[in-house]
């Protein structure tokens, strides 16, 4: 062998005993066939496994072999890295030492993507190799699920595409008579395959007195869309009851149901939801997509300032930290984000939820039925014998879970739950109003987060603006400190890609109260709402409009939006 020659992977193998000269050469020979790598070819023949293959590359590259999930990768590490180039090259960053990014990868011939990122990032970069399993599952848990998944499923499907999990009985059969003809169930499918590729997220069957009307909530907003004729409506729901396992024969009472479907080989469930109105059945299906699941703070739109707060509140080792806002206002994918920020093998984590929407890795979900006592508070009890370390509860709705709740944090448990308030301070007296004593509420809370959703401008047809007078003289009013005249604001003019809308994805607005001692005082004092939220302001705590005004400025969205899901701040 020729003096300082790298040695071949096929050498490196034979030498460490994984296979032998024969099989090294009919892969050699399959390689020539299919110009793929020798290592892919090795392990598809099964002569060697993914594990052989990654000790073999460390030894021929002079790399270091790391375990990426043993590392604590910080959300400074994650934003020098942008989420395509991890996803696409198969990188995570790890550290940031002596101007020195180090950078674990699956394939040490990717030099391309380490040396493009050593002149985006102006510092050192140095590889060390990590097998692509353990990186694939840093890269969702600390960039979150992809958010094209669903568009990349849709790109060429088609009605055939799209099949149903899930059979009918015999009597069901016979009772749904025209839903079972073939262009009834040829419709049903177009009519929530049209909801996907709109990235809905809702679907709404509504029978009126002289129309059927189907509407998709597109971003939030509903989008009224070409309908079946009113005669077909009967057979339509009657399809979608089906489907749902409801019950055909019942339209006097609400039903709720769930639909899997199959796209591509991927499975998308549908909450679905009935109501007698006047006119017949109105009908809700609920899209349970994954595009926002277990995303990173910055990505669901926290600024830096308030990822550093939240994530240092949920590392506490105890108290109650709640997140409020209406419905639809992202109150669930906050919760599985924080959750799967702070899911380690060390921590026991158990949810109770109604329903539970989505299942978490390593994570003890509990879904509550009401109907058979099976209630939030009875969980409570019960989760409370199983030595939890974090809990989450879906909602607090009545004082005996919130008082449970309470118990658990000031006993030692990190608490997660969610209330219906308009905005943080509110949440601190509706436990009052549920008869909490103020103390409790004082030492047990650490934190209330409440939050929106408003419209992203579409990055397709982002123009720039001048804005109204009023809008100007609000956002001056907002930040004093500002120069607002030479900021550059933007819209969206409208093109195919945002169906001529402007607007394309939502993005969270925060309004972050930390309880510190002063406001505590205040809360013992059953201070009103409205003065708690004047000190928590004097304290630095930025308002829901104060936070989408920020992300005006910045050319996230737009003034009107703002204006929309946020009231005016009063004057403090």
């Amino acid at each position: 062998m020729v003096e300082g020659r790298r040695k071949f992977l096929g050498e490196i193998l034979q030498d460490i005993g994984l296979i032998t000269k024969e099989k090294l050469e009919t892969a050699l020979t399959e390689q020539r066939r299919t110009g793929e790598r020798l290592g892919n070819v090795l392990i598809k023949l099964g002569y060697i496994d993914s594990e052989g293959l990654y000790k073999a590359l460390a030894s021929q590259f002079e790399l270091e072999t790391i375990n990426v999930l043993e590392y604590s990768v910080t959300q400074e590490l994650i934003d020098k890295v942008p989420s395509a180039v991890a996803r696409k090259h198969k990188i995570i960053p790890l550290k940031f030492e002596n101007n020195t990014l180090t950078i674990a990868m699956a394939s040490p011939l990717n030099l391309l993507a380490l040396d493009n990122l050593k002149i985006i990032l102006n510092c050192e970069i140095e590889g060390v190799l990590a097998t692509e399993e353990d990186i694939e599952s840093s890269i969702e848990k600390h960039y979150g699920v992809r958010e094209e998944t669903i568009d990349d499923m849709l790109q060429e499907l088609s009605e055939q595409d799209v099949s149903f999990i899930g059979g009918e009985t015999e009597e069901e059969e016979e009772v749904s008579g025209l839903s079972d003809e073939a262009p009834v169930i040829k419709l049903v499918g177009l009519l929530i395959l049209e909801a996907l590729r709109s990235r809905a997220s809702d679907i709404h069957i509504e029978p009126l007195e002289e129309k059927f009307r189907v509407r998709y909530r597109v971003d939030g907003v509903l989008r009224e869309v070409p309908a079946p004729p009113k005669r077909m409506e009967k057979a339509v729901i009657s399809r979608i009851k089906i489907m749902s396992g409801m019950n055909i024969a019942e339209r006097r009472l609400p039903q709720d149901g769930k639909i899997r479907l199959s796209l591509l080989g991927k499975d998308v469930d549908l909450r679905v939801s009935t109501l007698p109105a006047l006119h017949g059945e109105s009908m809700v299906l609920r899209i349970l997509g994954k595009s926002s699941l277990l995303l990173g703070m910055g990505e669901l739109g926290f600024l830096e300032e308030d990822v550093k707060k939240f994530e240092s509140l949920i590392a506490s080792p105890n108290g109650i930290i709640l997140v409020t806002g209406p419905t639809g206002s992202g109150k669930t994918t906050t919760l599985y984000a924080a959750l799967n920020k702070i899911n380690q093998p060390d921590r026991k984590l158990i949810t109770v939820e109604e329903p539970v929407e989505y299942q978490l890795t390593g994570i003890n979900q509990v879904n509550v039925k009401s109907g058979i006592g099976l209630t939030f508070a009875r969980v409570l009890r019960s989760i409370l014998r199983q030595s939890p370390d974090i809990i989450m509860v879906g909602e607090i709705r009545d004082g005996e879970t919130a008082e449970i709740a309470i118990r658990s944090a000031l006993t030692g448990h990190l608490v997660f739950s969610t209330l219906h308030t308009n905005d943080a301070p509110s949440a601190v007296t509706r436990l009052i109003d549920m008869g909490i004593k103020p103390f409790l509420v004082a030492s047990s809370i650490q934190a209330v987060l409440a939050q929106r959703l408003v419209r992203a401008i579409c990055p397709a047809c982002k123009e720039p603006y001048t804005p109204r007078e009023d809008e100007v003289l609000q956002l001056e009013g907002a930040f004093k400190k500002k120069n607002i005249g030479k900021t550059q604001f933007y819209r969206g003019k409208g093109c195919p890609k945002c169906s001529q809308t402007g607007y394309k994805g939502r993005i969270g607005i925060f309004e972050l109260l930390v309880l510190n001692s002063k406001i505590r005082a205040l809360i013992i004092q059953r201070t009103s709402s409205a003065e708690i939220r004047k000190k928590a302001c004097e304290s630095g705590m930025r308002t829901l409009r104060q936070d989408g005004l920020e992300k005006v400025l910045m050319g996230v969205t737009t003034f009107s939006e703002v204006e929309r899901v946020t009231q005016k701040d009063m004057e403090l």
